[in-house]
């Protein structure tokens, strides 16, 4: 059986399928796969994300070949895909998860600590931009575009003395970069950051059994709370969400920090359920945000935006 994978045509995204197909190979040697790379809006758009008002912006044309039958499974970076996928399309496997955190890198080593007053700090995330402030007022925050290795080579070119990324494409690149790892408590990840996406149609049951077997049960459970979470707070590039959802003994742990667009201000919450309750957990943390406020901190988030983006 040959199937057609979709992906977009970026290097960390190539190494990201190739790595599926190799895992899937394992557990049926005799199925052959052919890449079918894709451009995306978010390839061809070179504004910051957070300026662009739409979700899914990686993922939607990769998933509409999917949903159209011109490939038969797409793999994405997981915090790039929707909370909520269209009826034909399901999120049929998660495999293991990479390190979750963010890095600071820089030019001579130096740490978000250490590096001076005035640098100035690259990264695609408002999220991150946000927790930089709350740590470093004496620092300045601009956007960055860019695949990977691209955001690597700005820095220390007149523009940018430091970037901020995530640690997982590192890791899948093996891109031998001195990094500081920056750590969840105050730099809680976006939603579903580390994971991998494959997204197949629901129709399509003896692919949706093969995909199956290279997913991690652990990693499905964290998702699951993180993305229900995704779905009833709505988060996004454009309002900044950290949520982290990690196994402690028999038990799922959701921690939640929501920020206000300039980050003067935080909401954070932290429950557990039973790992089969995922679902239900992400959706009590976003309940529980609710009454604390949530609304408020993102009041005036659109005026924010469109301020740090004149930087």
């Amino acid at each position: 059986m040959k199937y057609l994978v979709g992906t977009r045509g970026s290097q960390l995204s190539l190494v990201q399928t190739n790595w599926v197909i190799s895992e899937l190979k394992k557990k049926s040697p005799a199925a052959e796969f052919e890449i079918v790379t894709i451009k995306t809006k978010g390839d061809t758009d070179a504004r910051p994300l957070f300026t662009i008002n739409q979700k899914g912006i990686f993922e939607k044309e990769i998933d509409r070949a999917v949903a159209e039958k011109k490939v038969d499974f797409a793999v994405h970076s997981l915090k790039d895909v929707p909370a909520e996928l269209p009826d034909q399309l399901v999120l049929a496997c998660i495999p293991k998860r990479e390190d979750p955190n963010d890095v600071f890198i820089s030019k001579d080593g130096y740490t978000l600590n250490t590096i001076k007053k005035g640098a100035v700090i690259g990264t695609s995330s408002l999220r991150r931009a946000v927790q930089i402030a709350r740590i470093r007022h004496d620092v300045v925050v601009r956007p960055i575009r860019g695949n990977i290795e691209t955001r690597i080579k700005k820095i220390g070119d007149d523009r940018f003395d430091a970037i901020v990324l995530a640690q997982a494409g590192l890791q899948r690149l093996g891109l031998a970069v001195q990094f500081e790892v920056l750590p969840v408590d105050t730099f809680p990840p976006s939603p579903g950051q580390g994971a991998l996406a494959v997204v197949a149609r629901t129709d399509n049951h003896d692919l949706i059994e093969l995909l199956k077997k290279i997913e991690d049960d652990e990693s499905r459970y964290a998702i699951e709370a993180e993305r229900s979470l995704s779905m009833f707070v709505d988060s996004g590039c454009r309002f900044p969400v950290g949520a982290l959802a990690q196994k402690r003994g028999n038990k799922l742990t959701l921690s939640v920090t929501v920020y206000s667009v300039d980050g003067s201000k935080a909401i954070m919450v932290e429950k557990d359920s039973e790992l089969v309750d995922a679902h239900e957990l992400g959706k009590q943390v976003a309940s529980e945000l609710a009454s604390k406020g949530i609304a408020e901190l993102a009041k005036n988030w659109r005026e924010k935006v469109e301020e740090w983006n004149r930087r």
